[in-house]
């Protein structure tokens, strides 16, 4: 991950490429988009692949041991994998940000004489909304069933209002990538805050706890318990939110009539 880490500054953030991010000239454009898709899915199968592991296998295998196996076990494993977990968020969604904002914002923006800037920023503000009201859905709401069908409206109001300001902003100079990474790479926000804002947070102390109680056989406090329940919450609900993220990142490329328009 450090590579990936470096690799990207040394890609984007060095003087020489800052102004390709808005204005790649032609000799360098396949140069960056390569890299940056690389990295991108590197990232992401880090990121998503982690995800999976902790909700598919490590669920029910932390249920299957007793207090002083865990106490063995989730210090050593858990740290581990969610240093892996949250920095491989991270790079994937700042480096699919940064192709998103060159490759598919910037030259519809152009085109529509639009400020590339305006359009970016009100569009990273629908998914932190969303992830304002989901945040304290997932603090109020225990039952898994009920929050599924909270966040799932939150996210076809997301969806809308981001579809409304493409249109608004962009008009038809909007293109099929530009919604469908639009909508998919929301929602890959919302799982990036909740993974820092949410998952990791919890999982930190409830690292220390079973640490430092678990092989003594401590019965977990109702707090400890509560952190958890909304940690596995969070990453349940990314986990659901991957589904239809991975499809919209897939259509990009493969369904120009998705949203009525032909594609770039």
């Amino acid at each position: 991950m450090p590579l990936l880490l470096i690799s990207y500054l040394l890609l984007v953030l060095l003087p020489a490429q800052v102004d390709n991010v808005f204005h790649p000239t032609a000799g360098s454009s396949q140069y960056i988009q390569l890299l940056l898709r690389w990295l991108h899915f590197l990232a992401g199968f880090v990121w998503i692949g982690h995800l999976y592991f902790f909700n598919l296998v490590n669920v029910n295998l932390m249920k299957s041991l007793d207090g002083p196996t865990k106490g063995k076990v989730i210090p050593q494993l858990m740290p581990r994998a969610l240093w892996w977990f949250r920095w491989g968020a991270v790079v994937t969604v700042l480096v699919g940000l940064t192709y998103f904002a060159m490759y598919m914002v910037a030259p519809d923006a152009h085109n529509a004489e639009k400020s590339v800037w305006v359009v970016l920023l009100v569009w990273l503000l629908v998914p932190l909304v969303t992830f304002a009201i989901e945040l304290f859905s997932i603090k109020k709401i225990g039952n898994g069933w009920s929050l599924a069908v909270v966040v799932t409206l939150l996210i076809i109001l997301m969806a809308i209002a981001i579809i409304c300001w493409i249109r608004t902003s962009l008009g038809q100079h909007g293109g099929t990538k530009t919604y469908s990474i639009g909508i998919g790479g929301a929602m890959g926000l919302v799982m990036l805050f909740n993974v820092w804002g949410i998952i990791w947070p919890n999982q930190k102390r409830i690292i220390a706890w079973t640490a430092d109680n678990a092989e003594r056989g401590t019965a977990i406090p109702p707090e400890s318990a509560r952190l958890a329940r909304i940690a596995f919450l969070a990453s349940r609900t990314n986990t659901w939110l991957s589904i239809p993220m991975l499809f919209f990142m897939a259509v990009s490329s493969h369904w120009e009539g998705l949203f009525g328009i032909s594609g770039h």
